[in-house]
């Protein structure tokens, strides 16, 4: 399978204990793929050992055919993978603007950020309104819009998206997932969507896999997925 990100077997925790058994999963290049699950069950983990902060027990993983096992953290935005993670995690007494050059700190990146910069703005002209303003005063929402740009000032292949929707309001939700399509289209980006919020992150979804309790238990295309009375009963609340 020529697929941009394979991952075969991976097995990762913390310690002695693991929190992922055995996961296989694949994406193509632009599609958008949904880990969904209860808390718990092991999305952030995952996303943590893609990203090379956690270190896996266990298995493989291959992104444009370059081993993620032996890359570290800090290499990877320079092979063109970002991570938001859960809440951001901006740096709140620095500016918006600030917040966004950081995001191009990798030398593939660095030579052209700032055009990179006005691009951005133009997707988010909430933070172009906002960008000399201090991080920390932002709105939830804003600061998630801030922590997506950031990660897409590296000019991402792969987007890995961690709980994006976490504390905001069903209207500034409806406006992350649809930034988020907004950018598939501009940027033919892959995304892999970690969330919670099941119904709105299958339908922004090509695919989906459910992770419960550290294993695949079901994927599939995500409309199959929505319309399983299982999968709605159990994540849905249908």
């Amino acid at each position: 399978m020529n697929a941009l990100l394979q991952v075969e077997g991976l097995t990762a925790g913390y310690g002695e204990v693991d929190a992922l058994t055995d996961v296989t999963l694949h994406l193509s290049g632009g599609e958008v793929v949904s880990i969904v699950g209860a808390n718990g069950a092991g999305k952030t983990t995952l996303l943590s050992t893609l990203a090379g902060l956690i270190r896996p027990h266990g298995g493989r993983a291959m992104f444009r055919g370059d081993d993620l096992v032996s890359m570290p953290a800090h290499a990877r935005p320079q092979n063109r993978m970002a991570l938001v993670p859960e809440g951001g995690r901006l740096f709140p007494f620095m500016s918006v603007r600030e917040n966004l050059e950081l995001g191009a700190f990798c030398p593939r990146a660095r030579a052209g950020k700032t055009a990179r910069m006005d691009e951005l703005f133009a997707v988010f002209p909430i933070l172009a309104e906002r960008q000399n303003q201090m991080a920390g005063q932002l709105s939830g929402g804003e600061r998630q819009m801030c922590a997506i740009a950031r990660a897409m000032m590296s000019r991402p292949e792969l987007l890995m998206l961690d709980e994006p929707s976490v504390g905001l309001s069903p209207l500034m939700v409806e406006r992350v997932f649809e930034t988020i399509r907004a950018l598939v289209a501009r940027e033919n980006l892959t995304v892999l969507l970690v969330e919670q919020n099941v119904g709105e992150a299958l339908e922004i979804s090509d695919r989906g896999y459910v992770l419960d309790h550290g294993a695949i238990v079901q994927g599939g295309p995500a409309e199959a997925l929505r319309n399983d009375p299982k999968i709605g009963a159990t994540y849905m609340g249908l």
